[in-house]
């Protein structure tokens, strides 16, 4: 019986005294190496390497084969359209423009840069007439959409030759932003640096005004210059285009068939990571609560389980929902248009060669459709009113529609008080106009597809690790038709309250990460400046900080100014959060009631009453987070932060300017808003 130490005794005295054959081999092999590398392997630098009579240059030519380049000439087309897309607008307009182009003859491939290599588009002059058209959306502060985020890097690197590129810009953004159309504007400007022509001057789509109207005036002087550069003579053919045919499904097996899913069949039923925007995770709700005392709105504090799902998040993340649409609007559809929403059915692109085979995932059912994958509640596009005027058995109800959706100004101003300020989705023009009843399945080739509702996560991983909250204000509202208007996604959770057990409810969720993040240091002070349900990422604030009290850690000051209507009815987290000042966690929380008194009280007023605090904290290097209302609140904000730095700071106003973009450029001032 031996030990290891036994072998290896036993193997250095075997091997001290002897030099054995495999020793001679070894050093034999060495020596032959040397002598090889010496006389041949040194001299191969002076030879040339002539790549192409490598084997290596195969898969090369495969991926110039599915180029887009490739894709252009094999199919005659001339012209490509990139989307930036977030939210499923920017992708809608890139095919919108290509319709438009096919109505002018010529031909236009959509394409996701993502899905792209877009080195390729020095290579686009070896296309005759060829050119392309980029809708860019801007996300968050000023950044790049998600499936454009490569694309903006490759730009920012600012290397390619772009000469012979001609192009034109449509920007999607959001003028409460404070970094408005960012994307669309650094895209026009690097293109033109590297080379490019612009075909046409940048378009800017506000979606806090009106985006539609932006985009129709936008395009309806685009085209025209377009013709007469290419030298194209416009058809004048207005009828529709279908980009995708209905293939009824009547024999496929069930389990063919999606049921909600976003991407994978199936992948709601066979949960398996990671989750992520296609494959989100379908968590159980644990509770679902009222935060409201009174009053006639609603606010829920919902928490979704995420055990044993690997989800992993930090607090200011964001949490993204899938909801589903009311029945009553499925079956309201369905009614008016005499349709079996239980007929299973797939759209297909007629182009061969597009890489989005289809608008959602298909086959699917008609009631599928409409409840998981179309927008149905908000108002429909001018392209859709367009299109479904074909459809109309009164020639009075298809002139409106024709009316209101043309770009001439009556058309806009008709569109702007009919559509839009009277909040009318699809149903409520259908029901108006009595005589139109399009096929369904054309109505779910042009709407847009549902998309996701993100929430600032409210909780803190430190305290929750295994459950993700979120505060929602319920949705809900009359319009000037007397309808009665539900939030997709609030109206939908309202309803998500667990009962023991056997009845919880599911929702599919996953975790977008977020740059609103407390300083790395503990020690650095924050000031928290959230009205409503901006308080959200700031619970989750507040809980982190106090995790760290008690595993002993030195915190900084932590203040918030939160901001409500009534004290007995909104101030949501009133316990917890006065809790939260007795133990030290908060250093000091300062609170505006608008409605409590005669004169209106916002948090921007506390600020100004609290000056000398927030300078002497921003001196000491204090971060300050800001999470609500951009479109007002957000920019008050703002101006009262620069005014206590030049007031107090004893700084011009230029001067003051300069402070506090450099607080912005250091991550000393972030903005979480919406609006």
């Amino acid at each position: 019986m031996s030990s290891i130490d036994d072998v290896g005794t036993d193997t250095v005295e075997e091997a001290a005294p002897y030099i054995g054959l495999l020793d001679i081999f070894v050093l034999s092999a060495c020596f032959g190496l040397g002598v090889y590398w010496f006389f041949f392997k040194g001299k191969k630098k002076e030879e040339p390497i002539d790549i192409k009579n490598y084997n290596i240059a195969a898969p090369m030519t495969k991926a110039v084969d599915s180029s887009f380049i490739q894709k252009m000439k094999t199919t005659h087309k001339n012209i490509i359209i990139f989307y930036g897309s977030q939210t499923g607008t920017a992708e809608e307009f890139a095919g919108r423009l290509a319709k438009d182009a096919q109505r002018l003859g010529m031909k236009a491939l959509i394409q996701d840069p993502e899905e792209c290599e877009m080195e390729d588009l020095n290579h686009i002059k070896e296309i005759e007439n060829s050119f392309a058209i980029f809708c860019m959306a801007t996300y968050g502060e000023g950044d790049p959409t998600d499936n454009s985020q490569e694309f903006y890097d490759w730009l920012q690197d600012g290397t390619a030759d772009l000469d012979g590129l001609k192009f034109a810009v449509f920007g999607l953004g959001n003028k409460t932003y404070e970094h408005y159309n960012e994307m669309g504007k650094f895209v026009d400007k690097k293109l033109e640096e590297l080379g490019g022509e612009r075909l046409f001057d940048l378009g800017l789509g506000d979606d806090d005004g009106n985006m539609e109207d932006d985009f129709v005036t936008w395009k309806e002087q685009f085209w025209p210059s377009v013709c007469e550069h290419f030298g194209v003579e416009a058809t004048g053919d207005e009828s529709s285009i279908r980009q995708y045919a209905v293939v009824v499904r009547e024999d496929i097996p069930e389990e063919k068939i999606y049921t909600g899913e976003p991407a994978r069949l199936n992948s709601l039923k066979k949960q398996k990571g990671p989750f992520d925007t296609k494959n989100p995770f379908v968590s159980r709700v644990q509770t679902n609560r009222e935060l409201h005392h009174g009053g006639e709105r609603s606010c829920m504090h919902i928490e979704f389980d995420i055990t044993d799902s690997k989800i992993r998040y930090e607090s200011g993340d964001h949490v993204a929902v899938y909801p589903i649409n009311n029945a009553n609007l499925v079956n309201g559809i369905a009614k008016i248009l005499d349709q079996n929403l239980d007929v299973v059915f797939s759209l297909n692109n007629v182009d061969e060669e597009a890489s989005k085979k289809h608008p959602f995932p298909c086959p699917c059912t008609y009631r599928t459709a409409l409840s998981f994958y179309l927008d149905i509640t908000n108002c429909p596009r001018t392209n859709v009113l367009k299109d479904i005027s074909e459809y109309c058995s009164d020639p009075k109800d298809k002139e409106f529609l024709l009316k209101i959706s043309s770009a001439t100004p009556e058309g806009k101003k008709e569109y702007s008080d009919w559509v839009v300020k009277s909040h009318r989705n699809i149903l409520a023009i259908l029901e108006d106009i009595p005589s139109c009843k399009p096929p369904l399945d054309h109505l779910c080739e042009l709407l847009p597809r549902l998309q996701a509702r993100y929430y600032s996560i409210s909780s803190s991983p430190k305290l929750h690790p295994n459950s993700i909250h979120i505060t929602a204000v319920l949705v809900e509202y009359k319009t000037l038709t007397n309808r009665t208007n539900l939030g997709v996604a609030t109206s939908w959770l309202k309803d998500k309250i667990p009962n023991g057990p056997e009845n919880t409810p599911k929702v599919p969720v996953y975790v977008r990460k977020s740059q609103f993040r407390l300083p790395f240091k503990h020690t650095v002070p924050v000031i928290m400046i959230g009205p409503g349900t901006g308080l959200a990422p700031f619970r989750g604030f507040i809980q982190e900080r106090s995790a760290l009290r008690k595993d002993g850690k030195d915190v900084g000051e932590t203040v918030l100014f939160f901001g409500c209507r009534k004290a007995s009815e909104d101030f949501i987290y009133q316990d917890e959060l006065k809790e939260y000042v007795n133990n030290g966690t908060l250093t000091d929380m300062f609170v505006a009631f608008s409605r409590d008194q005669e004169k209106k009280r916002y948090v921007q007023d506390l600020l100004k009453e609290e000056a000398d605090k927030v300078w002497k904290l921003i001196e000491k290097g204090a971060h300050i987070y800001v999470c609500g209302d951009a479109r007002n609140m957000a920019p008050d904000v703002l101006k009262t932060i620069r005014g206590i730095i030049t007031e107090k700071g004893e700084l011009t106003s230029s001067a003051a300017e300069d402070y506090l973009k450099k607080m912005q450029s250091k991550g000393r001032y972030s903005c979480d808003v919406w609006s």
